[in-house]
């Protein structure tokens, strides 16, 4: 009997088989055979280094050859096997030199892994170190159309690569090789089914027997679609999509990139605000507003010159990003947007105009970060607005310092309301030639805790541009009912004149807050007048006739502030249901000097005094003046030459000592 028939055949008297069942665990050295998988028929002790080699079995089905001792006979086995779990191993024995029985076992465990390998939901491609093809499974073969039998054999670099790719990928694929470091990539495959993109996770692995060899594993996956989608969020995330324009998050990240790779070079940008956009938005409605910023976006896009990039913000907002540009370059560009949106846009029928302001600011001359440069644009734009609209400005570090102004005066002034640091001063007007106080006009002030008396000049404009002015309104008129029903309460019946501009007007509720504030006064009768400035009577004359009846029906007289110096003119003051008008101090300083103003305020007076108006002279300031006024018998004069605006308590005692003097007299 032969050494192989000796092996073959103890085993076959031990197990009744050739090829009995082997298993071994990882938390004991004594390896188990069995005729019948999952039972135990004999359990023998392997050596450690005999256990470490069944145990370097991995998932993929392999071999081992172990030495062992049965029951007295030595036999060299060929463990074929593969690990089945975290803790066990397990396949079948055969005598070592039983090759029909190893081979038999091999390729019945190995046809699972070929199955896996050639089924997987991969792209899976095995080469040598010479970049020839090994294997090609099924999968390779669907997308690329050839078959693995055609292609075994040949260099994948000639047939699914450009030169220029090849040769970076054979440099690539020998640096990888020699470190054994596994790595990813993508890459386009021209494919049956067009060019699809693959992300291949490729890993070194080496031969299990024979000579070593080296092989790569190019597991691929097909990506097209997923890269497709993150694209199309990339572009929804930075375009704007009402205009197709790069949005906020597009422009900014564009900005601060600008901003990190030109430390040395300057850039600019111009922020724009279109005038009117609203207005015309409240009425044509929103759909018609969309078209307009879809035209005014295609209009400002032909004004820019090359490396110029256009983005809408939001809103009626855009902006424009010039990297390594200069100001006046800028500049250029504001003046041609400027000028082409002097020209009319056509939606349909509707034929409407608008216009932008412009602010500019430079990088980094202006801020050295992206929130300094855009706010500094901001800030340049505002002051645009102010200075007429349709034109631009570059910004200066003392608009800063003005808009800092701004957010003092927006924290401090409401705080101001709240807490009583405002005042009301009144200034008299003297009746005609009597000299007797024929009323007073009330000036608010503003005693700031921080910074002393704040003049009207600077906070009213901020009230009237932040809404304030409101608020602020209804204080005056209850501070001034309360005033006067203490003086008339002291015995002093004082028509107290208090200031309304065109913004209050527009608050609906502004009749009810009169009403309120001369009952909650129990000011009865009323001994509140209106002045009015003629830009109350601009945007909608008939409604401020209205709320003029309304006021003059609780008792208030009306009075026409400022005349001549606006819009009015006299053929109006016979459609407006007026008390008095005042001239204006312009007309008044030096008027005995002066012939033109002289006419003027003859023809003032005498169309006054055919529709039975009475006419105030304010800013009177010297006797010539004074004089003057009285040959034109004006009703009442207010100015410097007879008081400035004071507290109450002072104007109590001004009040008291004229009395005097005329006892006196």
């Amino acid at each position: 009997m032969t050494e192989n028939q000796d092996e073959k055949t103890i085993l076959h008297t031990h197990f009744g088989t050739h090829s009995p069942y082997w298993r071994l665990s990882a938390d004991s050295d004594a390896i188990e055979l069995a005729a019948v998988k999952g039972a135990t028929n004999i359990a023998m002790a392997l050596r450690p280094d005999q256990a470490d080699a069944v145990r370097g079995l991995t998932g993929i089905t392999s071999s081992v050859r172990i030495d062992i001792s049965l029951y007295g006979d030595l036999l060299r086995l060929h463990l074929v096997g593969r690990k089945i779990n975290p803790n066990e191993w397990a396949g079948t024995a055969s005598a070592h030199t039983d090759t029909e029985s190893v081979a038999k076992d091999l390729v019945e465990g190995l046809s699972f892994a070929e199955t896996v390998v050639s089924e997987a939901n991969s792209v899976i491609v095995i080469v040598d170190q010479n970049g020839r093809v090994q294997r090609f499974n099924k999968l390779s073969e669907e997308y690329t159309g050839k078959r693995e039998q055609d292609i075994v054999g040949r260099s994948v670099f000639e047939m699914f690569m450009t030169r220029e790719e090849a040769i970076a990928s054979r440099r690539n694929i020998a640096e990888f090789y020699k470190r054994g470091q596994s790595y990813e990539v993508e890459r386009t495959i021209n494919t049956v089914k067009g060019p699809r993109l693959f992300l291949f996770r490729n890993k070194f692995v080496t031969s299990g027997s024979g000579e070593k060899r080296v092989y790569l594993i190019c597991s691929g996956t097909d990506i097209t679609e997923e890269r497709q989608a993150q694209e199309r969020l990339r572009v929804l995330a930075n375009t704007d999509m009402l205009t197709n324009l790069p949005n906020r998050h597009a422009i900014t990240a564009r900005l601060k990139s600008a901003l990190a790779a030109e430390r040395e070079g300057r850039g600019g940008v111009l922020f724009l605000d279109l005038d009117n956009f609203k207005r015309i938005n409240d009425h044509y409605g929103h759909g018609f507003g969309d078209r307009l910023l879809k035209a005014v976006s295609v209009a400002i896009s032909t004004c820019l010159s090359e490396g110029q990039t256009l983005a809408r913000l939001g809103g009626d907002e855009f902006i424009v990003l010039q990297e390594e540009a200069q100001a006046w370059q800028l500049e250029a560009t504001a003046e041609r947007i400027i000028e082409r949106l002097r020209e009319p846009f056509r939606q349909g029928l509707i034929e409407v105009y608008t216009s932008c302001s412009i602010g500019i600011a430079m990088y980094p001359d202006h801020g050295a970060d992206l929130d300094s440069v855009v706010r500094s644009a901001d800030i340049a734009m505002y002051v645009a607005k102010e200075a007429g609209r349709h034109t631009y400005r570059v910004f200066q570090h003392e608009m800063d310092r003005r808009n800092a102004d701004y957010v003092w005066l927006d924290t401090n002034l409401r705080k101001a309301l709240a807490e009583n640091h405002l005042m009301l001063y009144y200034q008299p007007k003297l009746a005609g030639r009597t000299g007797e106080v024929d009323g007073v006009e009330a000036l608010v002030r503003w005693r700031s805790p921080e910074r002393g008396m704040v003049g009207p000049n600077v906070f009213i404009p901020y009230a009237e541009e932040s809404g304030l002015i409101s608020p602020l309104g209804v204080w005056v008129m209850r501070e001034a009912a309360r005033q006067a029903a203490a003086w008339k309460r002291d015995g002093l019946n004082i028509r107290i004149a208090i200031n309304m501009s065109a913004r209050q007007l527009d608050d609906k509720g502004v009749v009810s807050e009169f009403m309120r504030a001369i009952n909650d006064a129990s000011l009865d009768p009323c001994l509140l007048d209106i002045e009015l400035t003629e830009s109350c009577l601009i945007d909608d004359e008939d409604a401020a006739i209205e709320l003029i009846k309304q006021f003059r029906q609780l008792g208030a007289r009306v009075h026409l502030d400022d005349f001549g110096t606006g819009y009015s003119s006299l053929s109006q003051l016979a459609r407006i249901p007026l008390d008095a008008i005042k001239l204006d101090a312009s007309f008044v300083r030096g008027v005995n000097e002066n012939p033109v103003s002289q006419a003027l305020a003859r023809a003032i007076v005498a169309v006054a005094r055919t529709l039975e108006l009475k006419v105030i002279a304010e800013g009177v300031e010297t006797p010539e003046e004074t004089a003057f006024l009285d040959t034109l018998g004006v009703d009442a004069k207010q100015g410097y030459l007879y008081a400035k605006p004071m507290p109450a308590a002072e104007l109590s005692a001004w009040l008291a000592q004229r009395r005097r003097l005329h006892l006196i007299a």
